[in-house]
């Protein structure tokens, strides 16, 4: 079993605010983790919306509630920030914030490349 795996005590992904379900682990001070938790999930949303803009924009001023509602809905952190990225995305998609994904460019970057072409 990894590391991870191996936790004591339930100490899980912080509590519900951490967007995992474990409990908390005797002897910390409750506030302490929760704001721990919330600062975590700032950052994650923030790299979140560095990587999708798009979810950024699709969900406005929303978006710390609408990303704190995703990460309750999950038992633990998708493994990276890009796999998170995408996740929120398709979670926003699956109640009609966001769009379908738009079909890709019919030119690629590197023909502008090319002689004779812009």
């Amino acid at each position: 079993m990894g590391r991870r795996g191996s936790r004591r005590g339930g100490g899980g992904w912080g509590g519900r605010e951490g967007g995992g379900g474990g409990g908390r682990a005797e002897g910390f001070d409750p506030e302490r983790m929760r704001v721990q938790a919330a600062s975590l999930i700032a950052k994650r949303r923030a790299i979140v919306a560095r990587i999708r803009p798009d979810t950024a924009a699709a969900a406005g001023a929303d978006l710390a509630a609408e990303f704190a509602a995703y990460t309750r809905a999950r038992t633990a952190p998708p493994p990276g920030y890009r796999a998170d990225a995408d996740d929120f995305a398709a979670w926003l998609r699956e109640r009609g914030r966001l769009p379908e994904a738009a079909p890709p460019p019919a030119r690629r970057w590197w023909t502008r490349l090319l002689p004779g072409r812009r």
